[in-house]
């Protein structure tokens, strides 16, 4: 078995995943060639096609393998202490620690390729939707049904909790940067964001 070949190419493809997704986020899809892709990741083009056999195929390659860097945060959303002594201070920390994973320059990056292209790959965004945000939101109402059955927050609908809980701690940092094209929070602001949205929500809530 030729192992060393596997890795040669396992290489490859990873070199020009890295490559596809920073030419794509600083040209667009449209503005993006294969060419542009074989010269960063320092390979023929013949190789890149070998390995894609489109710029279609090797664009939602790059979005969907995306989903995958959410998998730490959906984890998180999950592991909600039943504690109602600090309750405030456990959905504060879990607020920080999403806002973290979802204002970082590259996820806002992709989430604006994504938009950008819904038009022309309208599945691929809402593939890349189900797979990630809509899945933390159902791992998060989960989260909030686990802590309304033990009698710390009063929920009728859980997933409908989860959407404003999100959007309490997004719309701000994400609105700003989905129009600027950069993100202009700071850590403080972030800490502020958390905190505020964690009270907000728990005084409808609890």
């Amino acid at each position: 078995m030729d192992t060393t070949g596997q890795g040669r190419s396992a290489r490859k493809h990873q070199a020009i995943m890295e490559a596809a997704t920073a030419v794509f986020m600083e040209k667009g899809y449209a503005g993006t060639s294969m060419d542009d892709i074989a010269r960063l990741a320092a390979v023929s083009k013949q190789t890149v096609y070998k390995h894609f056999s489109d710029k279609e195929k090797l664009f939602a390659a790059i979005v969907l393998a995306t989903t995958d860097r959410l998998d730490t945060a959906i984890d998180l959303l999950a592991d909600v202490p039943t504690d109602a002594a600090n309750l405030e201070e456990n959905l504060t920390g879990l607020a920080r620690q999403f806002l973290t994973t979802l204002t970082h320059p590259q996820v806002i990056q992709l989430r604006r390729l994504i938009i950008a292209n819904a038009d022309v790959f309208p599945d691929l965004g809402t593939e890349w939707y189900e797979k990630g945000f809509e899945r933390g939101l159902a791992t998060l109402a989960a989260t909030f049904q686990r802590l309304a059955d033990e009698g710390l927050l009063r929920i009728d609908d859980a997933l409908l909790a989860a959407n404003h809980f999100s959007g309490l701690l997004l719309w701000i940092p994400v609105n700003k940067a989905m129009f600027t094209g950069r993100s202009q929070h700071t850590e403080a602001d972030l800490d502020r964001y958390a905190a505020a949205g964690t009270r907000a929500f728990l005084a409808a809530y609890r």
